[in-house]
């Protein structure tokens, strides 16, 4: 095997793997949103609610976050790309899918869907509000933002499995 050919398919494979890890670690914490964290602040007041999701929106931008989830956006496609130049149809189909997947069911609808929901919550000001305005916005935003991370968490999931997937060596 040539060198330059030799180096592409090294870099292809680090890619594949970075995504692996990228993608796992957005389904990760997508499921982990959806088995735990909003089952417990769904136990809790209007008002404790409001603060907690308030909190956690805030915490959860941070670099850590936005390596996996814009990271993925970044990796997938260029292992897709990659896979397409070293001649692997079968993980090129996987991770083409799995690219679509995670821009539209993870990326998309995390932009069209949950951030507008997050930003009407950020924009709230819970210490001022009556019980009846908090009543109103909880019921505006958790059982919309709940099923908008539903339809992202499966999306993630089955993104991450793809990749996962585009690993095995068959050749189509």
């Amino acid at each position: 095997m040539e060198y330059s050919k030799w180096t592409t398919m090294i870099f292809y494979q680090l890619v594949q793997i970075i995504a692996v890890l990228l993608t796992g670690l957005a389904a990760g914490l997508f499921y982990s949103y959806a088995c735990s964290v909003t089952g417990g602040l769904g136990k809790l007041s209007d008002r404790e609610y409001l603060l907690a999701f308030q909190s956690i929106d805030n915490a959860i931008l941070n670099a850590w976050f936005f390596t996996s989830f814009m990271g993925s956006l970044v990796v997938l496609p260029l292992a897709t790309w990659l896979s397409y130049h070293v001649g692997g149809n079968f993980s090129f189909w996987l991770l083409l899918a799995a690219t679509t997947i995670y821009a539209i069911g993870v990326f998309g609808v995390t932009i069209a869907g949950n951030v507008p929901l997050n930003n009407m919550l950020k924009d709230f000001d819970v210490s001022t509000a009556s019980p009846q305005e908090l009543f109103s916005l909880r019921e505006r935003f958790e059982a919309p933002w709940n099923k908008l991370n539903l339809i992202r968490t499966i999306a993630a999931i089955f993104s991450f499995l793809l990749v996962i997937l585009s690993l095995l060596k068959i050749k189509s």
